[in-house]
C-alpha cells in the first residue's frame, strides 16, 4: 500500500504489529515515549526527526530557533508521558555549504534550553546530507506510573495547558509573507520558533496521579484528541468556546478563528484527561505550574465519536483533522 494511502498514523501501526517483543519493554511503540525497565529502575525514551523542507525552512528560521525547538518539541513528548528529561543524544546531517559557525548558532539554541530543564547533551552523530537533518533523543525519569493514552473514561474532563493555535497561525504569516512588524506577530512567530516544553504541569499531573490519559498537541487538537479516544476507547465531546485563545490570536485570525485552533500543530500544550472530582485540584495545579489551565470538554462513550459543538449547541463541521507526514496536504 501507498504511504500517501496508508497514512504516517497508519504506517506507526504496522511497524507497531511487526515489532519483536523486547525485555523489560513496559511501553513500545503507538505513545508519546517508550517506558523501558534497566537494573536500576526505568526510563522513558523518545526520539524526532526535523528535516529541511519538511519541518522547517531557513529562509525563515535562524539556527539557533531551529535548535531550541528541536530539543523543546522532544521535551514535550517527555512532558506528556508526565516524565523528567535528563539526556539528549543528537545527530545532525549537515549540508556541504555550512560553516561551523552556523552549527556553534544551533548548538546555542538547544545550549540554552537544555541548560534551563537541567537536560544533558551526552552524544550522537554528525555526516554530511544533501539537506539540514536533525535526529534528537531525549531520555528521561518517569514520575510514578508514566501517564498513556489509553487511560481515559466517559464522563472523564478534558483539559488543555497554555492556548491554542498560535504557532500554526504564526507559520502561515510567514508562508503568506505578511508584515512582520507589531506586538501580535512577534508573540506568534515566538510560538512557532521556540515552543514551551509543559514540564512542570505534566510532572505535577504524573506526581499528584491527576491525569487518566496525556497527549501534547503536535499535530492539532482534533487528531491527537482522536489518539486518546483511540487509545481509550472513548469518544469526546468538544465546547468550541472554551478553547483557550490569545489575544495575538484573536488579534490576526481573521475567518479562521477557529481553524487553526482546531487543526493547527506545533503548539505542544499538553492535552489531557481527569475524573471531574479533580476539578478543585487542577484549578490549583495550573497557578503552581504557571501555565493556563482550561477544561475544554468531556469524555463520552465511543460510540459518540468526537464532536464540537459552537456557543449555540450546534455541531462544528470538521473538516482538516490535523498534520500527517505521508497524506497529501
Amino acid at each position: 500500500m501507498k504511504l500517501s494511502r496508508l497514512g504516517e498514523f497508519g504506517l506507526i501501526d504496522r511497524i507497531r504489529r511487526k515489532a519483536a517483543p523486547g525485555r523489560g519493554v513496559r511501553l513500545g511503540i503507538g505513545d508519546d515515549a517508550a517506558w523501558v525497565e534497566h537494573p536500576r529502575g526505568s526510563s522513558l525514551i523518545t526520539a524526532d526527526l526535523l528535516i529541511e523542507g519538511i519541518h522547517f525552512d531557513l529562509h525563515w528560521t535562524s539556527l539557533a530557533d531551529l535548535g531550541y525547538k528541536s530539543l523543546a518539541v522532544n521535551l514535550s513528548d517527555i512532558a506528556a508521558m508526565g516524565g523528567i528529561p535528563a539526556y539528549v543524544m543528537l545527530s545532525l546531517g549537515i549540508p556541504a555549504n555550512f560553516d561551523s559557525g552556523q552549527v556553534d548558532e544551533m548548538y546555542r539554541g538547544i545550549n540554552r534550553l537544555a541548560r534551563k530543564h537541567r537536560v544533558s547533551l551526552i552524544g550522537g552523530d554528525t555526516n554530511i546530507a544533501d539537506a539540514l537533518l536533525i535526529s534528537v533523543c531525549v531520555i528521561g525519569n518517569p514520575i510514578n506510573q508514566p501517564i498513556r493514552r489509553s487511560g481515559a473514561q466517559a464522563g472523564d474532563d478534558i483539559y488543555v495547558t497554555g492556548t491554542l493555535g498560535d504557532a500554526a497561525l504564526g507559520l502561515e504569516l510567514l508562508r503568506q509573507k505578511r508584515p512582520r512588524q507589531g506586538r501580535a506577530v512577534s508573540q506568534l512567530l515566538q510560538r512557532h520558533h521556540r515552543p514551551t516544553p509543559r514540564l512542570a504541569a505534566g510532572a505535577l499531573l504524573a506526581k499528584r496521579e491527576l491525569a487518566t490519559a496525556m497527549i501534547d498537541i503536535s499535530d492539532g487538537l482534533i487528531q491527537d484528541l482522536g489518539h486518546i479516544c483511540t487509545a481509550s476507547h472513548v469518544g469526546a465531546l468538544i465546547h468550541q468556546e472554551k478553547l483557550p485563545l490569545s489575544g495575538a490570536y484573536r488579534a490576526l485570525a481573521g475567518k479562521a478563528i477557529m481553524r487553526f485552533a482546531l487543526s493547527g500543530g506545533e503548539d505542544y500544550e499538553l492535552l489531557f484527561c481527569a475524573t471531574p472530582r479533580h476539578r478543585k485540584r487542577i484549578e490549583k495545579l495550573g497557578k503552581l505550574a504557571g501555565v493556563r489551565i482550561s477544561r475544554i470538554g468531556v469524555c463520552m462513550p465511543t460510540t459518540h465519536g468526537i464532536q464540537v459543538l459552537d456557543a449555540h449547541g450546534a455541531p462544528v463541521a470538521l473538516k482538516a483533522q490535523g498534520h500527517d507526514h505521508f497524506k497529501k496536504h
